[in-house]
C-alpha cells in the first residue's frame, strides 16, 4: 500500500513573505497547481523565481500575457 501525502505551495514577496499558500495531492504536477495560482494572483513580473518544475509553456505564456496587459496599482 503507498503513502499519500501532500505538496506545499507558496508564493512569497521580495521579502519571503508569504503571500499565497496552497496544498495539493502528490498526483498533481506541481505545474498544474503552480498555473492555477499564478493566475489568481496580480502580479508585477519583477522577478519570478520558481523551481524548474513550473517551467512550462502554459505559465510562461500566463506570464508573458500578464506582462502585455499589467494590473492597475
Amino acid at each position: 500500500m503507498q503513502k499519500k501525502s501532500l505538496k506545499i505551495h507558496v508564493v512569497v514577496d521580495a521579502l519571503g513573505n508569504p503571500i499565497h499558500f496552497d496544498l495539493s495531492g502528490d498526483e498533481n504536477h506541481d505545474s498544474v497547481q503552480g498555473y492555477d495560482i499564478l493566475k489568481q494572483l496580480k502580479l508585477t513580473l519583477k522577478h519570478i523565481l520558481a523551481d524548474r518544475a513550473y517551467d512550462t509553456i502554459a505559465i510562461r505564456t500566463l506570464l508573458e500575457e500578464e506582462q502585455d496587459h499589467p494590473c492597475d496599482s
